[in-house]
């Protein structure tokens, strides 16, 4: 099913459904005082949301040794850039080369094609966000360097556009760049082939690709594109299990 707003995709039952609403109703009425709020979400977070924050936890403690940047290819909302900035802050607080940078068209999905199937009954413009939420997400980053050491230095960048142009045009004019991670949740075939395409030459021993939708039927062409660029008979597809979507390959 999906949600009413921007096309989200919910696998849930109906049982599911009804507790999950129940639960944001309690959460929009909170009691709790203004100034106390942020350091109690734990308060409202289920597993499942837990459980993609101990993900990159655990991925995040894995790159702390190697060089180069940060990069997410579909950022929506940005929490997954959120984390990643306030695990920069615990686990790396004076590292000024690491970059983190996400790009979205930030107007949902652009470009589906054949490759991508039919299971997710998507269209160009699903999994949007509200017109010039990017400025919002920019201050929300802004927030957390300013919350860390080094705030003086402004290490995110937020790309909008089409990721077929961005990527490439990115890369180009950053030829100094290394990649240290990267994060795929663009869903779709064709930006998930720029992307992986564009940031072949930047991968190094070591560096971790991350994919939300790899052996996903609902969305085949994250897999598809990564056959097509990289291949799969020399890439080891990992996991850990707390989590069942998000999986990992590191470069050897």
């Amino acid at each position: 099913m999906k949600t009413k707003k921007h096309g989200a995709i919910v696998l849930s039952n109906m049982d599911e459904k009804r507790i999950n609403e129940e639960f944001n109703r309690y959460f929009k009425s909170h009691p709790l005082p203004d100034d106390e709020i942020l350091h109690n979400l734990g308060l409202f977070l289920c597993s499942k949301d837990l459980s993609r924050i101990l993900f990159f936890y655990e991925i995040y403690k894995q790159i702390v040794h190697s060089h180069g940047i940060i990069v997410e290819f579909g950022v929506r909302w940005g929490q997954t850039l959120s984390i990643m900035a306030a695990l920069r802050g615990m686990l790396e607080p004076f590292n000024r080369h690491r970059k983190i940078v996400g790009f979205d068209t930030f107007e949902g999905f652009k470009g589906i094609g054949s490759k991508d199937g039919k299971s997710c009954k998507c269209k160009d413009g699903s999994f949007s966000v509200p017109y010039g939420y990017e400025v919002y997400l920019d201050k929300i980053l802004s927030f957390q360097e300013k919350l860390n050491p080094m705030s003086h230095l402004k290490r995110y960048e937020l790309s909008k556009g089409d990721a077929t142009r961005t990527v490439p045009a990115y890369f180009k004019k950053h030829p100094e760049t290394i990649i240290s991670l990267a994060i795929f949740d663009f869903d779709i075939y064709a930006p998930t082939k720029a992307a992986l395409s564009a940031i072949k030459p930047n991968l190094c021993k070591g560096s971790i690709l991350v994919f939300d939708e790899l052996c996903d039927d609902i969305f085949p062409g994250e897999t598809i594109a990564l056959k097509e660029v990289l291949g799969l008979n020399n890439l080891k597809v990992q996991r850990f299990p707390m989590t069942s979507r998000l999986s990992y390959i590191q470069i050897r």
